[in-house]
């Protein structure tokens, strides 16, 4: 199955999180480029961060944190469906990269 970018945000609002939050663009961005090379996962701070820090002109630290962000809220809305999303059961928030893992990999196999 062909994924877009449209995938990824409507993956992001189905787990409560719209563009009205600052770090959606940048979470979306980054799902997108794990999905087309899933080596991105393994170089977050290398690559991907700073790939995305040059787009929107930042810092990768700041990409890092609003990823987080969103990760942060997802948890707290919606941790049963980024559970069943990841597959297992989370005992706890997962990391910004575990994160966009459980995204990516959701996307992949086409259960978002």
């Amino acid at each position: 199955m062909e994924r877009s970018m449209e995938d990824v945000y409507a993956l992001l609002r189905r787990l409560g999180i719209g563009a009205n939050y600052k770090g959606f663009f940048p979470t979306a961005d980054a799902v997108w480029l794990c999905v087309q090379s899933e080596d991105n996962l393994t170089l977050v701070t290398k690559r991907l961060y700073p790939e995305i820090a040059r787009k929107y002109k930042t810092s990768w630290g700041a990409v890092e944190r609003n990823i987080r962000t969103v990760a942060e809220v997802v948890w707290e809305r919606n941790p049963v469906l980024l559970s069943k999303l990841a597959g297992f059961s989370l005992a706890q928030r997962p990391s910004a990269t575990q994160f966009l893992d459980i995204l990516t990999a959701s996307l992949l196999r086409g259960s978002s």
